[in-house]
């Protein structure tokens, strides 16, 4: 049986993306009256986004969080962005809708959301893919450029669409062009090495993960200065 409301709302898909492309050409000061009043956001006063496609169906952005400008994000239900916390430029995040389930009708309480803690960055020019939950850690950066963070994919056994949670915990550094895939977990305060393949969870702290797969490599000092700042952002 067809969900009349869901049919309606994909029928009005193309007016709302239409709408949302004209008011990513506005002024900030007006284009956040327009978020707030009309979609509902939630957005600090010093809160920012550039000229970016990002709609979700909900979007909270705490103080001085930011979006930058060229990013695009469509189907996802939620992004979620603590104090100070950064997506750059250019970047593409993608999900898919939460009440289609023409996909994923296995993956019960699956939830296409980004939720970026205090001090968290994504920098420029990344893929993440919130099929499902992608979380990222206090005081963490994706770094680089070019990550792929990838939350489903095919199961070959069953022939059909999966997804999986990824998780990234708090104080990591995440080099550049990693992969990771749908079920992995980055511990707290830890690095993964530039190109590497993260396909399993681990739970050490203080390690370098790097290689494809994967895997322990070293110990890092717990006083390493990454590990204990109070500000996000390095310079």
């Amino acid at each position: 049986m067809i969900n009349s409301n869901s049919h309606i709302e994909h029928a009005y898909e193309p007016m709302k993306n239409l709408f949302a492309i004209l008011i990513v050409f506005l002024p900030w000061s007006l284009r956040r009256i327009v978020l707030i009043k009309i979609f509902r956001y939630k957005l600090h006063p010093t809160a920012r986004i550039g000229f970016s496609f990002v709609f979700p169906e909900q979007l909270e952005m705490g103080a001085h969080s930011s979006i930058g400008h060229l990013t695009v994000s469509k189907g996802l239900w939620r992004i979620q962005m603590g104090v100070e916390a950064i997506i750059g430029n250019l970047n593409w995040i993608t999900g898919f809708p939460m009440d289609d389930e023409s996909f994923f009708k296995a993956d019960v309480g699956r939830r296409p959301e980004l939720i970026l803690g205090a001090h968290s960055a994504v920098t420029n020019r990344h893929m993440l893919d919130c099929t499902n939950s992608v979380r990222i850690g206090n005081f963490t950066t994706v770094a680089g450029t070019r990550s792929q963070i990838l939350t489903h994919s095919i199961d070959l056994h069953q022939s059909r669409q999966t997804s999986k949670p990824i998780v990234i915990g708090e104080y990591c550094f995440v080099g550049t062009a990693c992969v990771l895939l749908g079920g992995c977990a980055l511990p707290d305060y830890s690095v993964l090495g530039a190109c590497s393949l993260l396909n399993k969870q681990y739970s050490e702290s203080y390690v370098l993960y790097a290689g494809n797969p994967a895997k322990p490599v070293k110990p890092l000092s717990t006083k390493m200065g990454y590990f204990t700042r109070s500000t996000g952002f390095v310079h």
